[in-house]
């Protein structure tokens, strides 16, 4: 008769000892030990499992899980330690707590404190309240063309955006463009004192960026933009899904907002 313990290997044996990962498109490479350090949890459960295909995988053959990349390191840092530790000035608490429940982590969520519906840990939400707002520098910028019309109305434009950039101090743009604002490209999200110019919008409405704008108390100081490739000069070959006239109307345009 086999031991339990060899019966834990057998297990454990459908698995690589070192796991690669990819949660939500970050990627981790890890222990099977770390992962299956708590075999109550959701992860002890999928890497215990006898059947491997339970645990899908990407394209290159990771593991894949759909979950917030960013924030899956804590994760594995409680599965590593068994206490957690956060960095100053962290402000997802919430989304931290609805991670370590939904990988089965009791002990993780009662190690993360409450955040009041009322009172959040930013420096600028006590600022706002005195009216008081920190000055700063927004830069908004974009790359757009002309869609031209079809079936006879080829004397028709559209604009086309492909994407709102945005560039700043990071705690001043996630207080103007709240949750429209896409932090996917920029994995540091625990410093509201840095810059960064990896941040875009979740719309590409430029009217309802400036309205933020304007709601937060900033003014438009500068602009810029370039010339479009209408005279026929340009020979790069038109994107996907775009036709060589709207390819000539390529153009970028920047603008500079400023709080005193």
């Amino acid at each position: 008769m086999m031991s339990s313990a060899s019966n834990g290997e057998d297990k454990l044996s459908n698995f690589p000892s070192v796991v690669e990962l990819n949660v939500g498109g970050v990627f981790y490479t890890t222990s099977l030990k770390t992962l299956t350090s708590d075999p109550n949890s959701l992860l002890g459960q999928l890497f215990m499992s006898k059947v491997s295909k339970s645990v899908p995988r990407d394209s290159k053959g990771k593991f894949f899980i759909d979950r917030d990349g960013v924030l899956f390191r804590y994760v594995l840092d409680f599965l590593r330690n068994h206490r957690l530790m956060l960095p100053e000035n962290f402000h997802e608490r919430e989304r931290l707590r609805q991670e370590a429940e939904y990988f089965i982590l009791p002990a993780m969520v009662d190690c993360i404190p409450a955040v009041s519906s009322q009172v959040t840990d930013s420096k600028f939400s006590e600022l706002d309240k005195q009216h008081h707002k920190p000055p700063g520098f927004i830069t908004v910028g974009y790359r757009g063309t002309f869609a031209f019309g079809r079936d006879g109305l080829a004397d028709v434009k559209f604009r086309k955006l492909t994407r709102l950039l945005v560039c700043g101090k990071v705690g001043i743009c996630r207080e103007v463009f709240g949750e429209t604002l896409n932090e996917s490209r920029d994995p540091d999200r625990c410093n509201d004192d840095r810059y960064t110019a990896r941040f875009f919008l979740k719309h590409n409405f430029l009217e309802q960026a400036f309205d933020c704008l304007q709601d937060a108390g900033f003014q438009c100081v500068g602009a810029a933009g370039s010339g479009t490739s209408c005279n026929g000069s340009s020979n790069e070959p038109p994107k996907p899904g775009q036709d060589s006239e709207e390819n000539r109307w390529n153009h970028f345009n920047e603008f500079v907002f400023c709080r005193p």
